[in-house]
């Protein structure tokens, strides 16, 4: 099933086209994750399918609508993004942060409701961000303050999750346990999740569909299988790959790769 493609998008800045004439589907109740090199389109496209910017052609359907013509918080109650670089916290605290989430269902009195505290509170819980609800965000960790971040995602309770690049500046373990928890998040409440990765073997063990870009155009769109092979990586990223499996989920995996000189 497909609630969410789009049909020869093209997105740029200026006269600067970025993605040209893209048609993708996100599978509905999946992870899917996008890769490609920097300045590819990848950050462009998620930011472009949540309507944060606009496209010049093509069309982006949600539901069998043009989003371009949903109403702002129908459309905040069916997806969320967490962008890549979050803006400033200061001053807040994680509870009051998680409750922007909140904001679509408010009304123009702009007040919580019981309801509304008890989504922040689950959201909380199911992020393992409780203890920290009346501490300042500006004092959690990197891999807390994500976690947080996706807590007022998930308070927005919508069916779909865009993340632009989650486990940046996060150290390995850290990069995991956010990884974890949006596989968790897919796995037992359906939630569809669409990030932005840049490494190779996370999109392959925790990604169920993976769309690798270049130069704003799919180059493949598939399974582990169809994208992490020595052809496309080579079309995608320049590199010479080594393939295997991971032992743990049999899925390929990136082993070594040399960068190609030239034109070969």
């Amino acid at each position: 099933m497909v609630r969410l493609f789009t049909d020869e998008l093209n997105v740029g800045y200026s006269d600067r086209l970025i993605v040209k004439d893209l048609s993708v589907h996100i599978p509905d109740k999946k992870i899917t994750a996008i890769i490609g090199s920097n300045g590819c389109g990848k950050s462009t496209l998620l930011k472009a399918m949540t309507r944060i910017i606009s496209h010049q052609t093509g069309s982006i359907i949600l539901d069998g609508e043009n989003i371009t013509k949903e109403n702002t918080k129908v459309l905040a109650k069916k997806m969320a993004i967490l962008p890549q670089s979050p803006e400033s916290t200061s001053g807040l605290t994680v509870g009051e942060l998680v409750s922007f989430g909140r904001f679509p269902y408010q009304s123009s009195f702009g007040r919580l409701t019981k309801k509304d505290y008890e989504v922040i509170d689950w959201a909380l819980e199911v992020t393992r961000t409780k203890e920290f609800k009346f501490r300042p965000v500006d004092a959690l960790s990197g891999g807390q303050r994500q976690r947080v971040w996706i807590a007022m995602a998930l308070a927005q309770e919508t069916d779909i999750i865009f993340l632009d690049e989650p486990t940046t500046y996060l150290d390995m373990a850290h990069q995991l346990e956010v990884l974890e928890l949006l596989q968790k998040l897919n796995r037992e409440q359906e939630r569809t999740i669409v990030m932005v990765l840049h490494d190779l073997n996370q999109a392959a063990r925790f990604a169920d569909y993976i769309v690798a870009l270049k130069e704003g155009e799919i180059v493949k769109a598939g399974n582990c299988e169809d994208v992490i092979n020595h052809h496309v990586l080579r079309t995608v990223f320049q590199i010479d790959t080594e393939i295997g499996r991971d032992p743990r989920t049999n899925k390929p995996m990136c082993v070594t790769y040399n960068l190609l000189k030239g034109d070969s």
